[in-house]
């Protein structure tokens, strides 16, 4: 187990930021951290890179409790924090060889121009920080993240500042990294969590209200699915209540939205009561429910950065 999180407290004066979270990642796994404005996202993952202090229960890395031993932990993690602090007078390998000897890393070339490779910086690689638009610099900070080939990955918007193209690459370097390496990553977007991850952690108001795989988050819920079905002419909603399973009706037209979490069944309903009631059904779509739906209805609100 490589963090294992176990009953996590955090206050700012009356306000608890973080309130006796537990969790655990797996080596191999890629696991999205997610949570709206004042969840606590932030705030747990720099307890677990030994930034900030809990005030009790235990956080643990590779086996290695932070709060005792926090440099020991900071050797087997990269760390790409949200804000990336950078030197912007110093060039791009200047910089990582610098991350590099920080890292007592013996052969600092041979580190720096591997990582260079991996972000996809080698047609920056000869400018200074400053010289750099925020996608790139958020490039450089990644880079410095995995100079040392770490063990475990904690990425607070590692694709922030980013264009489509250059998420999609970094999307997939994350990827890359995954198959042999922890990674806790915050996203405020969502279909990139969908993308990349099989797991999502999500917090609210410093509570964890979800750990789970996003097919089990979907379809536990009860609105799992939406059944969108288009008649040739509009019908009556009175003549659909006979359906069973359904939680939710919306209609707009000839076209119907239903929410249920046995598509299957009101799909056969839907057939039997069309036939029955001699209604011609144009289409018929069932859509799972998104992650974003699931993130909305456990949090109460919109997606923001946590503090």
């Amino acid at each position: 187990m490589s963090i294992h999180v176990e009953q996590l407290l955090k206050t700012y004066g009356t306000q608890r930021a973080v309130n006796g979270i537990s969790f655990s990642v797996n080596r191999g796994e890629i696991v999205g951290f997610l949570g709206p404005n004042g969840a606590g996202k932030s705030t747990t993952m720099k307890i677990l890179t030994g930034y900030l202090k809990q005030d009790s229960g235990s956080a643990r890395v590779v086996g290695i409790d932070v709060s005792r031993n926090p440099l020991d932990v900071k050797k087997r993690i990269g760390y790409l924090p949200e804000s990336n602090p950078l030197y912007l007078d110093m060039y791009i390998r200047e910089y990582l060889s610098f991350k590099a000897e920080l890292h007592g890393l013996s052969d600092k070339k041979s580190a720096v121009s591997r990582v260079i490779s991996t972000v996809g910086l080698t047609s920056e690689s000869k400018k200074r920080i400053g010289q750099l638009s925020k996608g790139y610099r958020q490039r450089v900070g990644l880079a410095a993240a995995l100079i040392h080939d770490p063990e475990v990955l904690i990425l607070d918007e590692p694709t922030s500042g980013l264009d489509p193209n250059q998420i999609v690459e970094i999307r997939e370097v994350i990827r890359q990294q995954g198959t042999d390496k922890t990674v806790l990553f915050s996203s405020h977007i969502l279909q990139e969590v969908e993308a990349i991850c099989d797991r999502v952690i999500i917090i609210h108001k410093g509570e964890l209200v979800a750990d789970d795989t996003l097919s089990n988050l979907r379809s536990t819920s009860r609105e799992s699915h939406v059944l969108t079905v288009q008649f040739n002419e509009p019908v009556s909603i009175e003549i659909l209540q006979p359906i069973e399973q359904v939680s939710e009706w919306k209609q707009r037209g000839p076209v119907v939205e239903i929410r249920t979490s046995q598509p299957e069944s009101v799909r056969k309903q839907l057939m039997e009561l069309a036939l029955k009631n001699d209604l011609s059904i144009v289409s018929l779509q069932s859509e799972r429910r998104s992650l974003e739906e699931v993130f909305r209805t456990l949090t109460g609100g919109g997606i923001s950065e946590s503090p």
